[in-house]
């Protein structure tokens, strides 16, 4: 079989530096382990055809699934068209469909059958034969992190990590990256024992996402924000996740791992890192890296978790109308319990920018909307020339940044009410993405897998990241082993008045998104 052709024609006026133009793979492939998952059905493919459909992708990429089903290439191209027809961003395409389609193979077996792992080597050699893929493989692992070390350990004895000559061999994975600082050095042991630094990806999808990107232009790209961005001018700030529903069918995720080692671990600290991080040298990985550290490194934890702290188990309650049950009642959920649902937590940066501004960093289920934003909340004014009446409706200035659902920035300020007296009154001043670009936003996941296929890295955390992170929560996660049990919060609330009183403390509020 003659390869396809397996890079696009090249344009003589394209300068490989305008990231204006758009970045496109060369030739490779993916193997995608847990196939068979939500992620990979609500995410991962359709991520892929999106790619395809903007012409992201060489003409020849394939994508090969592993999982316990016997299925046939037939079935497996099947379980992919109806996840993407069900959940692609794009429309579809049938020309688009078929030639992707042809990439498709499907390996059965278990994550430690060597027989399979054999029979996937096999595949991957025989793709980069018949359609170009030229040795360039990323092993997608999305399943659970307990199955790890087994599938790492079987690429590296099956010479599926290893590339030959100017090749590529990567690994991505998923979050978790264990569940403490312990285990999490344990798999960056493993991880690193089989593929070097620079090929090992770890997704944190929020990372991904246009919104989260736009912080480092809105804060190194416009003069009038830099200067006041310290301790300085900023009260404090508040990064917030709330979710509107229960775990759903993830309980045997969930009960154990808990709020604070789902989100504030990676995504919540991520997003501290971002809004806190001196400028960098360049936008290069190394550099964002570094500065993304040095935030990481310079955060202290209260010695008062008891003042610093909260978290909260939901309750029974009323949810968009309906009457929704409490984490207890779930499925698969023990009745003791003590996985905390909700967690808030006051954390300081000791560095010369930031000292004496709290971050409080929030995320629970349950919660009144579905929401995932920055707030940074400036001091009030030295002197106001006005009248206490005046200003008694007045709050502090504030720059929002929502992530999601409605992505965009708000801008709050005080302004004169109409009228013959002066009354001062908070108003808003909203971007929004929807109202400013003709594009949509491409799914995190697009943006991601797209790295991954270029070698990019500045959107992944790597190893010190992690450990930092986990350097962080480990001692909360130990405070609250050892002191009783979440406080319980009805469902549709904001969460527990341990949460309230700890920023009461401390003479602030919790925003209401």
């Amino acid at each position: 079989m003659t390869p396809v052709q397996d890079t696009p024609p090249t344009n003589p006026l394209r300068d490989p530096q305008d990231r204006r133009l758009p970045r496109i793979a060369g030739p490779c492939g993916l193997v995608l382990f847990g196939v068979t998952g939500d992620l990979s059905r609500k995410k991962l493919m359709p991520a892929v055809y999106d790619l395809a459909n903007r012409g992201l992708l060489p003409p020849g990429f394939s994508l090969v699934g592993f999982a316990r089903r016997d299925w046939a290439h037939q079935d497996f191209a099947q379980v992919v068209h109806d996840a993407v027809k069900q959940h692609a961003r794009t429309p579809f395409r049938e020309e688009t469909w078929k030639q992707l389609a042809e990439g498709f193979r499907f390996v059965s077996g278990s994550f430690d059958d060597d027989d399979a792992f054999e029979r996937l080597r096999r595949t991957v050699g025989d793709l980069d034969e018949a359609r170009g893929t030229s040795g360039n493989h990323a092993f997608y692992l999305s399943i659970p992190p307990g199955a790890f070390p087994t599938v790492i350990g079987k690429l590296k004895e099956h010479g599926l990590a290893q590339p030959a000559g100017a090749s590529w061999r990567r690994v991505v994975i998923e979050k978790p990256f264990g569940h403490d600082l312990a285990s999490a050095r344990q798999l960056n042991a493993v991880v690193s024992d089989v593929f070097s630094p620079e090929s090992v990806f770890r997704i944190d999808h929020y990372l991904g996402k246009e919104t989260v990107q736009n912080i480092l232009a809105f804060r190194f790209a416009n003069a009038m924000f830099e200067p006041v961005w310290n301790s300085n001018y900023v009260d404090h700030v508040q990064i917030t996740m709330a979710e509107d529903i229960g775990i759903g069918g993830r309980a045997a995720y969930y009960d154990g791992i808990g709020a604070a080692r789902d989100v504030i671990q990676n995504h919540l600290l991520q997003l501290m890192a971002l809004i806190a991080m001196e400028d960098p040298a360049s936008f290069d990985a190394r550099s964002l890296r570094l500065e993304k550290q040095k935030v990481l490194a310079a955060v202290r934890v209260a010695d008062r978790l008891d003042l610093a702290s909260a978290r909260g188990q939901y309750s029974a309650g009323w949810q968009g109308g309906e009457k929704v049950i409490g984490y207890l009642d779930e499925p698969d959920i023990s009745r003791p319990s003590r996985t905390e649902t909700y967690a808030a937590l006051r954390l300081d940066i000791e560095n010369r920018r930031w000292a004496g501004v709290p971050f409080y960093l929030r995320t629970g289920k349950r919660l009144g909307r579905r929401v995932t934003e920055v707030a940074v909340s400036f001091k009030r004014a030295p002197h106001l020339p006005f009248a206490a009446t005046a200003t008694e409706d007045l709050g502090h200035n504030a720059v929002v940044m929502r992530i999601q659902p409605d992505e965009g920035v708000t801008l709050r300020f005080g302004a004169k009410v109409p009228g013959t007296a002066m009354e001062l009154r908070d108003v808003n001043m909203d971007f929004a993405y929807g109202g400013a670009f003709v594009e949509s936003s491409p799914e995190a996941y697009e943006r991601l897998i797209l790295d991954v296929l270029l070698g990019d890295p500045p959107l992944f955390p790597r190893h010190e990241e992690v450990e930092l992170s986990w350097q962080i929560l480990d001692p909360v996660m130990s405070w609250w082993a050892e002191h009783g049990r979440p406080d319980h919060y009805p469902a549709g609330s904001w969460g527990p008045d341990s949460a309230e009183q700890m920023l009461a403390r401390d003479g602030r509020t919790w925003r209401r998104p």
